[in-house]
């Protein structure tokens, strides 16, 4: 097993961050030691972050005319999901968004190639299209020489109460990507129900991204493109949504990490939280690449690219691609509930967006836990009676509706 590098060896370890937005990659790269040397984002918000929390590192805006990488250690690219999404445009790798990956591999081709190479995207570009889009990324990193390997990882698996899944894809042209990313096993953590829930207002006519005594994914807008926070039942009390500040916290950011943004556009602060990486999974990565653990490779099977659909975890090379039992939760750290979790004041959701939400859910054909479509009925109740009741209030001092 490699030593850990310390000292001297630590400060020369070297990355850079494509498509950054507001520096998930980069804060939790930083904060196990690697030093950020470029970073490209073309979105001004982002790079506003940027330039407040990393002001000491080389900024670019279009990844398009970015003419070659510097000499660094490792590469992150956190690509557009736009095109690769369930709840997005489905057009795949080859779509305007998502298809931005190939000026990544224009840019490994034209050299220098680092050590390393992160990705992260949606686990849905498992299963779209068959799998294609993860099928040419791994050709592509195994033509340039790179072995590869990638799992999905839920961010509750650090102890966040945000049910969360990303794939977490990283190859290397010397070390072994399966010792990095696949090593790591936890048992699934307590999440023991204290009374909160987290859904879509947004959704409700076939879904809901319930998570219990946990947020759903934090997402950059509905499906009109609109930024919105998800809401959150507290039991007998109301509807409620989070503010930016607990949101920013749920993605492993200090609260305020985007407070620079321009006031006046203050509402895509939710875009670019609900866009980032988890902070705790980025640090995480990047302490494996400083000491690898082992790995049993002994019961996974070879599997048939060509068959369609991919396996939430899995590694290869040029030759060959095998299926990992690697679970989503490599770690299990302590969990806080999410009613504790939340630090800042919530917000009753608005009497207009629960009664929305109502109306479809009751029209639906699914399945509610007992008790939330009810206290869902005397939030609007309430909300049409308290002209003033969209004033902030404390989690701990909720807003609790009229009773019918």
């Amino acid at each position: 097993m490699p030593t850990v590098p310390t000292g001297g060896e630590l400060k020369n370890l070297t990355f850079v961050g494509l498509f950054a937005g507001i520096g998930g990659f980069e804060l939790g790269f930083k904060t196990a030691g690697f030093r950020p040397i470029l970073m490209c984002e073309i979105d001004e918000n982002a790079r506003r972050v940027l330039d407040t929390r990393f002001p000491e590192v080389k900024l670019h805006s279009d990844i398009r005319d970015l003419p070659k990488l510097p000499k660094v250690d490792v590469l992150c690219a956190g690509f557009p999901c736009q095109d690769l999404s369930a709840a997005g445009k489905t057009a795949g790798i080859e779509g305007s968004h998502s298809g931005l990956i190939w000026e990544v591999f224009r840019l490994l081709k034209r050299g220098p190639k680092p050590s390393w190479v992160v990705f992260e995207n949606v686990p849905f570009m498992l299963q779209l299209n068959g799998g294609k889009a993860i099928k040419v990324i791994t050709e592509e990193l195994a033509e340039l020489g790179f072995s590869w390997a990638y799992r999905v990882v839920d961010a509750r698996s650090f102890g966040i109460p945000q049910r969360r899944r990303r794939v977490i894809l990283i190859a290397s042209r010397s070390g072994n990507a399966r010792r990095v990313l696949l090593g790591d096993e936890a048992p699934l953590g307590d999440q023991q129900d204290n009374g909160a829930c987290g859904f879509f207002w947004t959704e409700g006519n076939t879904g809901l991204g319930w998570a219990r005594n946990a947020i759903p994914t934090l997402k950059s807008g509905s499906g009109l493109g609109i930024p919105s926070p998800p809401g959150i039942w507290l039991k007998g009390k109301g509807i409620f949504t989070p503010s930016i500040m607990d949101a920013e916290r749920l993605q492993g950011f200090p609260a305020n990490w985007t407070a620079c943004v321009d006031p006046s556009k203050a509402r895509f602060r939710w875009r670019l939280v609900g866009n980032a990486l988890t902070v705790p999974i980025a640090e995480w990565l990047a302490r494996r690449i400083l000491q690898p653990g082992p790995y049993d490779h002994r019961t996974d099977t070879r599997i048939d690219v060509h068959t369609g659909g991919w396996p939430y975890a899995a590694w290869g090379n040029a030759a060959n691609v095998f299926r990992s039992n690697a679970s989503e939760w490599p770690v299990s750290r302590k969990w806080t509930p999410l009613s504790e979790f939340l630090e800042h004041e919530m917000s009753p959701l608005s009497f207009n967006a629960t009664a929305g939400f109502l109306k479809r859910a009751r029209a639906s054909r699914l399945k509610f836990e007992p008790g939330f479509l009810e206290d869902v009925a005397k939030h609007v109740e309430a909300m049409g009676q308290n002209s003033h009741a969209t004033k902030r209030t404390n989690p701990s001092k909720a807003f609790v509706p009229a009773s019918q």
